[in-house]
């Protein structure tokens, strides 16, 4: 497969080239030159079929160029060895659980996926990886379950100071071994232009072999487009879907268009955010205007600068009526998202977390065009995730899940850093870690 990049069509590069780059040399975001179609056969077969027969076919249509069919095969088996259920809400609602994986969020799948590829192509080769990711919460600890241990690479996590959950934190922060973590004095914004910068400071890259772990790197995004494909095999039926997605850094939705891309029936997205609502007013307006983030409690969200927003222009050619034919936007307060969270447990017996609560409330914004179309809607985190949050919500007393015990009782280890960032390239060269 051949990726350009989003400022240069003709800058390609391999996909191997693509996931150890992470960021193009011109700074853009690789996308493949060409997606390819799925065929009329894979969607017939879709609905007996099950999660990892899905992805390696999807896979296959897009990596066997580069990587023999048992790699392919072991990389699916092992990255996706959870399920990810289709639950059914009410009426034609429904939620796709992403939270089954290591640590309870969606972000497992695309950080166990990457993690894999890197480990296949680097299985032969002597140097060490550096990994930079910056996360406004899930990602990190994603990112640091899918590298843990992995010989020949080393991670560096970049987290907002008091600005992700307790649990969040201790996920992140006490791993050890190979995953080190800076606690950066600033916003997420702040976390993620400083791993940008460090991509073009030609003395980082002169003495470390780097990649990025965030949802710029295109081994995030392509198993991102799996389970959009999954989700529909389980509704058993072959009529067109929406899909309704709680988005900050938009490498979910852009899962999902990948999805759609390569022939899956999907009539509508919809692009549910916090107050950060950079995008929504994109498609109100018609001009993007990046600001400073502001804090939610669907911290997950809160991304002033969607770094994907990049990757979507191009795949819209920059029109926005392009965009508004396959995508609505809203943004929702934490106090309608508390709000959502206490309705849907009361009357449905079903327990959001705040941003599952901001997709569910985008598919209500909506419902009036859905009609009798069947609705998904995503849910990205466990709830026991935030736990404060959900028992001040709702009322209520939540068990943690034993993964989230473990976390809590391990130790926590960070190094602090300000958000300029010759405090980042200090510690990078001189190896602090």
């Amino acid at each position: 497969m051949l990726l350009y990049s989003t400022r240069n069509k003709q800058n390609t590069v391999s996909f191997k080239e693509a996931l150890f780059k992470g960021l193009a040399d011109d700074g853009g975001l690789y996308m493949p030159v060409e997606l390819p179609k799925l065929s009329s056969d894979f969607f017939e077969a879709l609905h007996i079929m099950d999660l990892q027969e899905i992805s390696l076919e999807i896979v296959d249509a897009l990596l066997s160029d580069e990587m023999e069919p048992m790699a392919l095969n072991n990389i699916i088996s092992d990255t996706l060895s959870f399920d990810i259920p289709l639950i059914h809400i009410h009426d034609n609602i429904h939620c796709l659980e992403l939270f089954h994986g290591p640590t309870l969020a969606f972000k497992d799948i695309g950080a166990r996926f990457m993690a894999r590829c890197m480990s296949y192509f680097n299985r032969s080769d002597k140097r060490e990886i550096h990994i930079l990711v910056a996360t406004s919460g899930d990602t990190g600890s994603a990112v640091g379950n899918g590298f843990y241990k992995i010989p020949g690479i080393k991670v560096h996590i970049l987290y907002p100071k008091d600005r992700v959950s307790k649990l969040q934190e201790m996920q992140l922060t006490t791993l050890g071994e190979n995953i080190n973590v800076l606690e950066v004095d600033g916003s997420f914004d702040d976390c993620q232009a400083l791993v940008k910068e460090a991509f073009k400071d030609k003395d980082i890259s002169e003495k470390l072999t780097m990649s990025s772990g965030n949802s710029i790197n295109i081994a995030r995004l392509i198993p991102q487009s799996f389970y959009y494909h999954y989700a529909y095999a389980q509704l058993k039926e072959n009529e067109p879907v929406v899909f309704s997605v709680p988005c900050g850094n938009f490498g979910n939705l852009c899962g999902g268009i990948i999805a759609k891309k390569m022939g899956l029936p999907v009539s509508q997205f919809i692009a549910a955010t916090n107050v950060n609502d950079v995008f929504p007013s994109y498609l109100r307006t018609g001009k993007y205007k990046p600001k400073i983030s502001r804090s939610t409690i669907s911290n997950a969200m809160d991304v002033g600068s969607p770094s994907n927003f990049e990757r979507m222009s191009d795949i819209y050619d920059n029109s926005l009526n392009a965009f508004k034919a396959d995508i609505s936007a809203c943004s929702f307060t934490d106090q309608q998202t508390r709000n959502m969270m206490r309705s849907v447990l009361y009357k449905y017996n079903y327990m959001l977390d705040p941003h599952g609560a901001i997709a569910y409330m985008g598919l209500m914004n909506y419902i009036g065009d859905i009609g009798s179309t069947k609705a998904i809607f995503l849910e990205t985190a466990h709830p026991a995730k935030f736990i404060d949050i959900m028992e001040e919500t709702l009322e209520l007393k939540i068990e943690l899940p034993d993964e989230l015990k473990k976390a809590l009782s391990g130790t926590k280890n960070v190094t602090t850093i300000s958000k300029n960032f010759e405090d980042l390239k200090a510690y990078l060269l001189n190896g602090s870690f």
